[in-house]
This record gives C-alpha cells, structure tokens and sequence, in this order.
C-alpha cells in the first residue's frame, strides 16, 4: 500500500495546524510554506478536508484554516480516509463486495492475511490522533522541520 502525495501533504498541514492549535488561522500560503507543499494542490487538499468537517475556513484579510476540533479528536485514518478513500489493501478485504474482486474470495485461504493485515492498518492509524502525531514528531533536519528545500518524506 503506498499513500499519495494528497495524503502525505494533507496529513502534514494538519500537523501544522495541529501545533497552533487555538492560534490565529493559516493561510494555504503560510502552511505551503512551512512544508514545502505546492500552493495550488494543497489548496484542492484543503478544500477536501474542509468538506470532510475536519478543517474549518475562516474568511478575511487575517482568515485562513483551522482544526475543526482538537487535535486529539482526529485520527489519522479519519484523514487518510478522506484523502485516499477507501483504506483496502486489495479488493477481496471489501466485506460488502469482496466477491466482485475476486471469484476465489469465498475460497481463497491467502484472503485471511489480507483481511488482517487490512484490520491491523485501519486501527493503527484510527487509534493515532494528531496530537499524538505532534508529540512524537521530530525533524532530523532544519529541511524538514519546513525550513528550507525539502524533496523527501518523513513519516
């Protein structure tokens, strides 16, 4: 399973809003900023997790974004469902519509470490909030931590 770019970076502005939490809103330019996010996806990102109820906008000269609610109340797979849809590994874990994936799913004995490798991803990150995420974040470098041209991940 390997997450996109709108998961990586969403997930990192919602660190940055997390860590301000309570502050002023941030505009998609300060946030795309501080992580090195292209302005103009990070804006097509934003707009998602706002439809999501997990950001909110705030309109003005000094408006921005904020946390919808405490960054202790969203989990990281809240997020990444948002932003990758569904959390499936491979099709046959769907319980609703396994059967469609594969005509083996009612059969097939590889379907069971699918189904809980499946079941071990979904509650890892719906057990991880963002406030935890924000107190074990730590940057090795001042190019991660948004202070200058950063072309990798950390996660």
């Amino acid at each position: 399973m390997k997450l996109s770019n709108r998961t990586e970076y969403g997930l990192r502005a919602l660190v940055t809003l997390a860590e301000r939490s309570g502050g002023a809103p941030m505009s998609t330019r300060q946030i795309a900023e501080i992580e090195g996010i292209p302005e103009p996806f990070l804006d097509q990102i934003m707009v998602l997790l706002r439809r999501a109820g997990i950001v909110k906008s705030v309109r003005g000269v000094n408006g921005g974004f904020l946390l919808a609610q405490s960054p202790d109340r969203v989990s990281v797979g809240e997020v990444v469902r948002v932003l990758e849809g569904s959390l499936l590994l491979i099709g046959c874990v769907d319980e609703e519509n396994g059967d469609m994936w594969c005509e083996r799913t009612p059969i097939c004995h590889t379907r069971k470490v699918w189904v809980k490798l499946n079941e071990g991803i979904t509650k890892a990150l719906g057990s991880l909030t963002l406030a935890e995420v924000v107190e074990t974040e730590e940057p090795t470098s001042q190019a991660q931590a948004g202070k200058g041209g950063w072309g990798g991940s950390y996660h």
